[in-house]
């Protein structure tokens, strides 16, 4: 059975260049740094479940909410071809009951936070506004774009960003567990302006603090669609193949 299915929507990407040694500690074993155009990326993502169901069910008040997550790219080879994917460094979102199940059954990094969304639609644009409650002060992440829908170009830098289909998490040293995500190419709507406000170091800690004063490489809106999470499967004591470099 699939552990989850939902529909992903409007997925505000904020994408921001960084030193690729900054993610060797949360680097999962097996895994490598997934790199595009010589640049390392982080990237921060805000977007709504819609009509969730975990292990084929619907738990009542939890099929609707926000997610915001800290993620960056890896890859892993795998029967000869290399499997593209995300490592979260934090996955925010407002149900107690979904952080207690993806960190007991996945061993994920989700926390529990008040969280508020809004869409503003008009004639030819729409503003699309995430925010979380970090003590006392409300983090936002804000975009307005043009109501068209484009397609994503192959090997472009969106490509890149939404095209990962799987997810590594990192258990200890050796030991990784694996999963699919598997939904359709997406449709992405332009940004035309964008607003962050957010208190980075005390959101995901001190690593990732300069974000604070860092402008995104890039922002995008993609569409989204629904999607189906895989069940988890671990993977240990993967060797290094020396060949493949």
């Amino acid at each position: 059975m699939n552990f989850l299915k939902a529909e992903w929507k409007n997925l505000a990407l904020f994408n921001y260049e960084v030193d690729a040694k900054l993610l060797e500690k949360y680097l999962p074993a097996g895994t490598e740094i997934d790199i595009w155009n010589n640049k390392c990326y982080v990237s921060l993502v805000g977007f709504m479940f819609k009509n969730t169901k975990v292990l084929g069910l619907k738990v009542p008040f939890h099929v609707d909410f926000e997610e915001v997550n800290l993620r960056f790219y890896v890859k892993r080879f795998e029967s000869g071809e290399w499997k593209r994917g995300v490592v979260f460094i934090k996955e925010i979102v407002p149900k107690s009951a979904i952080t207690f199940i993806a960190n007991a059954l996945y061993q994920e990094h989700y926390e529990t936070q008040k969280m508020r969304h809004q869409i503003i639609e008009n004639e030819n644009t729409n503003t699309f506004i995430y925010q979380w409650k970090n003590e006392k002060k409300w983090n936002t992440i804000k975009l307005e774009t043009k109501n068209v829908l484009t397609q994503i170009e192959v090997d472009s830098e969106a490509d890149f960003i939404t095209e990962h289909y799987f997810g590594y998490t990192k258990i200890d040293e050796e030991t990784t567990f694996e999963y699919e995500v598997q939904h359709p190419r997406w449709e992405q709507l332009e940004v035309l302006n964008h607003t962050i406000d957010i208190d980075f170091e005390k959101t995901y800690g001190k690593d990732f603090g300069f974000l604070q004063h860092t402008q995104p490489t890039s922002v995008f809106m993609a569409k989204g669609s629904r999607i189906t999470v895989k069940n988890k499967r671990k993977l240990q004591a993967i060797p290094v193949l020396e060949e493949m470099y």
